[in-house]
């Protein structure tokens, strides 16, 4: 079969079976069978060996242990230590609690890497806070849910360790590049807040003193000192992503149990449980899509399609606005997980044809996916945030959409001007950047 036959088999079986509701894990795999059993050299035993040389892989493991590590932050109350930092800094601004929010977002990336574990924990806590406050429920659901989406783009990120593992990019660059681009989309976030705040007349907080600061920033210190840990590590050259996220397991649970005694032993169970479930999910899905990026290697789907958009000179700008485009779309339908590992390997090719650099073009391809997680029908952290504030998706897309505008304004800064992204990359390890 030619690799156009492959993908009209592939494609459109996975997409029917996306739209009869069929988990994507599922149909992922499912979408596959069909061209292992009309092809001859092939065997459908093949799927399950794929699926098990995707997860014989050491990268991989960063994955459950990052999860681990930010449920563990959440069990021991870490947030409500970050939300009185916040509360310093920038409660004073109009609409406070809607900055505060922001802020946390930010500060609670910097540690646990995961967007769903951001909207959950953070969202428990401060949608009650701003409803009793005052600010609209569909602003509140809409704010908390778009901070949320920088848990995988400011480092660390699990979708940058999934990406580096999968396309063998330096993802202690990918993190460095992640920090421009999650500052930005937090301070775009942080003018909308400002103009409904405004307009609504949202309430804010006293001003605090130079002591109370002190206070939260001393009292603050610990968990942050995660994501130095972290990023200086993988950075500095002192250990790898995957030993990495279990140094930042073991350091949360001495500061849960040891440090702030909030967190009980009896407790630590349920939550590896929960983290274990989860990273099931997540893993799962790499199995399936690995299979599945496996068939379009083989029939070079991915060689086809550079060899189909030559004629049209593609260069780094439009193919980069391209990638932008193909991951914003595929990140409407199913997990970011996946979509990584199926259209990034296709669009890499094209992306190395036209110049792009890999880690802009990593950067792009994550950004893009974050969206993802607060666009209809899969937006996760989207459907997270609403059930937390228990009000229908419907109603909360009108203030989602303004807060994405600006949102999108950053991404297309990302695509267009590269240099931004890559300076901090080329200033600290310019030995993997190039």
């Amino acid at each position: 079969m030619s690799a156009w036959e492959v993908s009209s088999i592939l494609f459109p079986v996975f997409l029917g079976l996306v739209f009869l509701r069929v988990p994507v894990a599922f149909s992922l795999g499912l979408a596959c069978i069909p061209v292992f059993l009309l092809e001859d050299r092939l065997t459908p035993f093949l799927l399950m060996n794929e699926m098990y040389k995707s997860y014989n892989s050491f990268v991989l493991l960063a994955v459950p242990f990052f999860l681990l590590a930010a449920n563990l932050m959440n069990a021991a109350g870490i947030t409500d230590r970050l939300i009185q930092l916040s509360r310093a800094l920038v409660g004073h601004l109009p609409g406070g609690l809607g900055h505060i929010n922001i802020m946390v977002s930010m500060l609670f990336a910097g540690i646990s890497g995961s967007s769903t574990a951001d909207a959950a924990g953070i969202g428990s806590l401060l949608i009650p806070q701003m409803k009793k406050q005052g600010f609209s429920t569909s602003f509140t659901v809409a704010i908390t849910a778009c901070s949320s989406v920088m848990g995988v783009i400011i480092p660390p990120s699990i979708l940058m360790v999934v990406w580096g593992g999968l396309m063998t990019v330096s993802i202690g660059g990918l993190f460095l590049a992640g920090v421009i681009p999650g500052f930005l989309l937090g301070l775009s976030m942080m003018v909308t807040v400002y103009i409904y705040a405004k307009i609504y007349n949202y309430p804010i907080y006293r001003r605090s003193t130079l002591r109370e600061a002190a206070i939260a920033i001393v009292r603050a210190i610990p968990p942050m000192m995660t994501p130095l840990i972290i990023v200086g590590g993988i950075v500095g050259g002192f250990f790898t992503p995957t030993e990495a996220s279990a140094i930042a397991v073991i350091y949360s649970l001495l500061l849960g149990v040891i440090g702030y005694r909030s967190l009980k032993l009896p407790d630590i169970p349920q939550v590896f449980y929960d983290s274990a479930r989860f990273a099931a999910i997540s893993l799962f899905c790499v199995g399936t899509a690995s299979a599945f990026g496996w068939l379009l290697a083989y029939y070079k789907i991915p060689v086809a399609l550079v060899e189909y958009l030559k004629p049209f000179g593609v260069g780094p700008m439009s193919t980069g606005l391209i990638v932008m485009a193909a991951f914003l779309i595929i990140g409407m339908f199913i997990d970011a997980i996946p979509a990584i590992i199926i259209l990034g390997t296709v669009l890499w090719p094209l992306a190395e044809f036209a110049g792009l650099n890999p880690i802009h073009f990593a950067i792009i391809g994550v950004v893009s996916l974050a969206f993802g997680l607060v666009t209809p029908p899969y937006g996760l952290c989207l459907l997270i945030s609403c059930a937390i504030g228990e009000i229908k998706l419907l109603k909360v897309m009108k203030d989602v959409g303004i807060i994405l505008a600006p949102m999108m304004g950053v991404l297309l800064l990302v695509v267009l001007f590269p240099q931004i992204i890559l300076w901090l990359p080329r200033l600290i390890m310019p030995q993997y950047v190039g």
